[in-house]
C-alpha cells in the first residue's frame, strides 16, 4: 500500500500498479480518469468565508417565515441563498451553481415558501429530484420551514406504495416533491396535472440528465409548458448540457458560485494505491478502526458489492448498513437514520446515495472503487466538508 500525500504530475506514475483487485470485471467498465484528479489538500484556512452583510430580520421576505428561519436557528444567508433571493421573489429564471452542502435547498425552498404566504395556490410549485433520499430531505426541510404556516407538501418516490400517493393526492399541497418515474407514473394515471403548477424546480438537474432520466425531464418540462417559473440547482454544470438549460430557462440569471468543475477547497483528498499483494479490505478495515475515522461514507461500484462489503465489515465488527437498489425504500431510510443518529459507524452506498445524503458529520468518504467519472466523483466527496467543517475523502487505486 502507498499513501500519496504530494501532489503528482497529471501523468500517473509508476507506482499505479495493477493488483488483483484490477482484473477486468465482466459487464462493467473501468475507470480511466487520472488518480492524480483525487489528490487536493484542503485550502479552507486560506479562503474567506462568505459572510453576508444582511441577517434574514433584514430580508424581503414574511414576518411569519422569518420567525421559522430563527426556530430553526438561521440567522444569516448562504451566498447561494443571499444572491439568488431577490430574482427567485420576482420570478426571474434562475441557474444556480454551488457546491453541496452550501444551502441551495433552501435558496429555492424559502423564497418559494415566501410567495405561498401571499398567495396559498394549490399546486403551485414541483420540485424533481434525481433519488429517493433527496427527496426525502427537501421533504422534511420544507416541513420544518413551513410548521404552522398552514402549507403543506407531498413526496412521491419510487419504491413505495402507489396507491398510497393516489390516496394523497385527493387531498391539496402547494408543493409536490418527488422523482421524475414516480411522478410520470402518477401524471400517467391522470392524477397529477402538470399544467396546474406554476413554479418547475430541477434540483441536481445536471445529475438528472446523467442517470438516464433525460426523457422523463422533457416530458415533465413538456407537460409543465403553462407554468411561469423554473429555477435549476446543482453543484456542477455540464457543458454538453448547456443546449437544454438554454431551452428550459428564458430570460435567466446565472448565479455560480464554483466552476462546477473543481471539488470543494474544504475536503482533504488523496489516494491509497493497493498493490499487487495487498489485501485491499484489510486496508479498509485498518482505516475504518482508526478513532478518527468516526462516520464513514463508503462508494461501492455495484448493489452486489456492497450488499457483500457491508457484510464483510459486519463481520469484522465494523457496525456498517446498506444504501442501494435492491433495497426498500424503508430499509434504505433505516439505514440513513442510522447512519445520521450513530448507531453505525459505516454506510456503504452505490451512487444513488451522492445526491441524497444530507448529513454534516460525515468525517470521510472513501471511494472503494474509481467513479468512473469526475463529475460523480465531485458529488460523492462532496457527502463530507459540509457546515464549514474540514472534510477527508480518499480513493483507492488498484
Amino acid at each position: 500500500m502507498n499513501y500519496r500525500n504530494n501532489k503528482p504530475k497529471r501523468k500517473p506514475n509508476s507506482n499505479f500498479r495493477k493488483g488483483k483487485g484490477n482484473q477486468k470485471r465482466s459487464g462493467f467498465k473501468k475507470s480511466t480518469l487520472d488518480p492524480s484528479l483525487f489528490i487536493n489538500k484542503s485550502v479552507l484556512s486560506d479562503t474567506k468565508e462568505y459572510v453576508s452583510d444582511r441577517i434574514y430580520d433584514e430580508m424581503p421576505i414574511d414576518n411569519k417565515l422569518k420567525a421559522t428561519l430563527k426556530n430553526k436557528g438561521f440567522e444569516k444567508p448562504t451566498e447561494i441563498q443571499d444572491k439568488t433571493l431577490e430574482s427567485i421573489l420576482d420570478n426571474t429564471d434562475v441557474l444556480g451553481i454551488a457546491q453541496t452542502g452550501t444551502g441551495k435547498t433552501g435558496a429555492f425552498l424559502i423564497p418559494i415558501i415566501n410567495q405561498l404566504l401571499g398567495n396559498k395556490r394549490n399546486p403551485f410549485a414541483l420540485v424533481v429530484v434525481p433519488t429517493r433520499e433527496l427527496a426525502l430531505q427537501v421533504q422534511d426541510e420544507f416541513k420544518s420551514m413551513t410548521k404552522g404556516l398552514g402549507l403543506f407538501s407531498f413526496c412521491f418516490i419510487g419504491g413505495t406504495n402507489i396507491n398510497k400517493d393516489l390516496q394523497l393526492l385527493r387531498r391539496s399541497s402547494h408543493v409536490v416533491i418527488g422523482t421524475p418515474g414516480r411522478i410520470l407514473d402518477l401524471v400517467n394515471r391522470k392524477a397529477l396535472d402538470l399544467r396546474k403548477f406554476n413554479t418547475l424546480i430541477l434540483d441536481e438537474f445536471d445529475r438528472m440528465l446523467d442517470m438516464g432520466f433525460v426523457h422523463d425531464v422533457k416530458k415533465i418540462i413538456y407537460g409543465m409548458q403553462r407554468r411561469k417559473h423554473t429555477l435549476l440547482f446543482s453543484a456542477t454544470v455540464n457543458k454538453n448540457q448547456k443546449e437544454m438549460i438554454n431551452k428550459i430557462l428564458t430570460n435567466y440569471t446565472t448565479v455560480k458560485l464554483s466552476s462546477g468543475e473543481s471539488t470543494g477547497d474544504n475536503i482533504d483528498q488523496d489516494i491509497i494505491t493497493i498493490g499487487q499483494d495487498d489485501d485491499k479490505f484489510k486496508i479498509l478495515k485498518e482505516m475504518l478502526l482508526r478513532n478518527d475515522f468516526e462516520k464513514v461514507l463508503v462508494f461501492e461500484e455495484t448493489k452486489h458489492k456492497v450488499n457483500r462489503l457491508c457484510s464483510k465489515l459486519n463481520k469484522v465488527g465494523i457496525k456498517s448498513d446498506q444504501i442501494q437498489g435492491n433495497k426498500s425504500q424503508n430499509a434504505r431510510q433505516r439505514a440513513l437514520n442510522a447512519f445520521k443518529d450513530g448507531k453505525i459507524k459505516v454506510l456503504v452506498a452505490t451512487d444513488v446515495a451522492a445526491r441524497g445524503i444530507d448529513v454534516n458529520d460525515i468525517t470521510h468518504v472513501i471511494n472503494y472503487q474509481r467513479p468512473l467519472t469526475f463529475d460523480t466523483y465531485i458529488h460523492r466527496i462532496g457527502r463530507t466538508g459540509r457546515a464549514g467543517k474540514i472534510g477527508k475523502a480518499y480513493t483507492f487505486i488498484d
